[in-house]
């Protein structure tokens, strides 16, 4: 796989470049060492292209998977608790997990479990390979990476989306770069309010 296009979001590329150099590279020889071909075993049942072989979404964060994990990019779950009160939840959000908790009781309110579950992390820095859905990037981007960042586990998160290019050669729904790229254009240079790193993949 090659990288074709590269978006820094508050900074993201910049700080990587220079405060975790070894690690961007680790990212870029990981995403050179995808063999796309081995990759395209899906044979298409929609109706537009039926027949059709097919980039497969699993067998491709298989193999991401395999060469980050070789890296000891290891998963990251952050737990948190949240209430119906916003007063509550804004006093609460940068506290710890076991503080969160304590202090909805103290106020009378039922403290709700949660947490955010990251596949990729390492040195405070997080990856994630979306080949899924439209809903599932906004998701890693506008809450994902944002409650890492908040809760202070990383300083910057990594976005690998696959070019229009790849996208058209894989199942309808799966997001891409150049749409998700103007998602986070629009919503103007603070939002979300963390530093990312949006990468867009393609043979």
């Amino acid at each position: 796989m090659r990288i074709i296009e590269i978006y820094s979001h508050l900074n993201g590329a910049e700080f990587l470049q220079v405060h975790k150099p070894g690690l961007w590279r680790e990212i870029k020889s990981v995403i050179a060492k995808i063999d796309a071909g081995k990759c395209k075993t899906k044979r298409s049942k929609e109706k537009t292209m039926k027949g059709r072989l097919l980039y497969s979404p699993i067998d491709m964060n298989a193999h991401f998977k395999k060469l980050l994990r070789a890296k000891h990019w290891q998963e990251s779950r952050v737990s948190y608790w949240v209430t119906k009160s916003e007063k509550l939840i804004r006093k609460t959000l940068t506290m710890s997990s076991e503080e969160q908790k304590k202090e909805i009781e103290k106020a009378g309110e039922t403290p709700i479990y949660s947490y955010n579950q990251t596949d990729f992390v390492k040195h405070r820095v997080a990856v994630e390979v979306q080949f899924g859905k439209y809903s599932f990037v906004a998701y890693d981007l506008f809450v994902k990476h944002l409650a890492f960042y908040i809760g202070n586990h990383i300083d910057v998160g990594i976005e690998i989306l696959p070019m229009k290019a790849l996208q058209a050669q894989m199942s309808s729904g799966v997001a891409y770069y150049e749409g998700e790229f103007y998602n986070v254009v629009r919503q103007g240079r603070g939002v979300p309010a963390v530093p990312l790193v949006m990468v867009g993949i393609a043979p």
